[in-house]
């Protein structure tokens, strides 16, 4: 299902038959190294994920993470954007990744606006605030340029591990 669109991307809900794609995407340099070791390592473990996680979440929440989709290669799965509500922060966090030859492109840009404009004005979101690690500065850059600004160094996870907690109020 079609949530939104950009001049590039059409961003829609995952469904379990995006397993393949997700287990891809989870399993990138950059996702292992910045985000973290998911255990995704089959398509029953990526369908069980998009089931826990993204489905949950649309049904629980109303959003979620999308899978983001390049319209100039005939509807390609490139990467993801969206809002997750986590018990370990006060407000809605946003993220974002892309397959590796899709990083760098300006489509975590362009899908961020878009997921921002959605938080603001459909899910009426007053604050969305985003959590990185120090050493992710292509992160960092692009927060920022999305208007959200460092507040703190937070540890939300049971790892203990420190990150940079960037915010944006509406």
């Amino acid at each position: 299902m079609i949530v939104t669109e950009t001049n590039r991307l059409i961003i829609s809900k995952f469904t379990i038959d995006d397993a393949a794609f997700f287990m891809e995407l989870v399993n990138t340099p950059n996702w292992l190294t910045y985000i973290g070791d998911r255990n995704v390592k089959t398509i029953e473990d990526a369908k069980k994920h998009i089931t826990q996680g993204h489905l949950k979440s649309y049904q629980t929440n109303g959003f979620g993470f999308y899978k983001l989709l390049l319209k100039e290669e005939n509807n390609k799965p490139i990467g993801t954007c969206g809002l997750i509500k986590r018990d370990t922060l006060e407000h809605v966090d946003i993220g974002f990744a892309m397959l590796p030859a899709y990083e760098g492109k300006g489509f975590g840009y362009e899908s961020s606006i878009a997921i921002m404009e959605l938080a603001q004005n459909e899910f009426k979101l007053k604050k969305v605030v985003a959590i990185t690690l120090e050493t992710n500065t292509n992160s960092i850059k692009l927060l920022e340029k999305l208007g959200l600004s460092f507040e703190k160094r937070v540890k939300p996870f049971v790892d203990n591990e420190e990150l940079l907690l960037f915010a944006r109020t509406f």
